[in-house]
């Protein structure tokens, strides 16, 4: 019989829940045994069509007709989203006029990617994107490392570091605890400008990871530190992105 927790689990495998729905779920998993073997099954399925699956490419009048409505999106965003950023707290005014763009940049994404030849980074822009257009961007909004670094340590699998840089126009805002490519991450979040940068970090595995890689316009620059790796994301400038990251690494974890 199917535990009633089945669709929570589904939603969690996904990455779907909140940090604290998330916990719930991780406290469940070890004590039943039906969510844990459909955690099992689903881990089983990803990784076979992963490594099995045929990809296309999306044709080009389906290609042509989404990247039109991501540029009509785009210039409504330009239009509003001045006027929502005097109005409102940052990360409201961002949001409100950053949704219809980024929800149309989600599903260009999905449509007009070709092979998934880094699942790590595609996983990475669309957890990036989903904090964009949720309620879930912040968990803990602070521009004081003191406040938001140890603020991982009871919510996170690893505490990165959370500095702030103002004279380079590297804001900190926060943090969040998160879930990318089937693992729970850790979230620094920045803004630089008018842009959002996600600083995502969890124990190193060893495993390979995207260097810099460019998904759709999102630029993803990974790097390691210590005991941990991380990965940045955002639709910033590459050169800007890379800066940023300049500064994190010279940072002792």
């Amino acid at each position: 019989m199917a535990c009633n927790e089945a669709l929570r689990t589904q939603a969690y495998f996904d990455g779907e829940l909140d940090a604290a729905a998330s916990a719930t779920i991780e406290q469940h998993l070890t004590l039943c045994s039906a969510c844990a073997s459909l955690m099992r099954d689903l881990q089983d399925q990803r990784d076979a069509i992963r490594d099995a699956a045929s990809y296309f490419r999306a044709s080009p009048k389906l290609r042509s007709t989404v990247l039109g409505l991501l540029g009509r999106e785009s210039g409504n965003a330009r239009d509003e989203a001045p006027q929502a950023v005097r109005g409102k707290p940052f990360w409201l005014g961002f949001a409100a006029g950053i949704v219809p763009a980024a929800l149309a940049a989600a599903v260009a994404i999905y449509v007009t990617s070709g092979p998934a030849s880094d699942t790590v980074a595609e996983d990475l822009v669309n957890a990036h994107l989903r904090s964009l257009v949720s309620t879930h961007l912040i968990d803990v909004a602070s521009s004081d490392q003191h406040t938001v670094k140890p603020w991982f340590a009871g919510h996170a699998d690893v505490s990165p570091p959370a500095e702030d840089f103002p004279q380079q126009d590297f804001r900190l805002i926060g943090g969040r605890a998160d879930y990318a490519g089937g693992r729970r991450t850790a979230v620094v979040v920045y803004r630089h400008g008018a842009h959002i940068i996600n600083v995502f970090a969890w124990p190193r595995s060893g495993g390979a990871q995207p260097k810099s890689v460019t998904r759709n316009g999102y630029h993803v620059q990974c790097w390691t530190n210590g005991d941990l790796d991380f990965c940045a994301v955002s639709d910033t400038a590459e050169e800007e992105l890379s800066a940023l990251v300049r500064l994190l690494r010279e940072i002792k974890s």
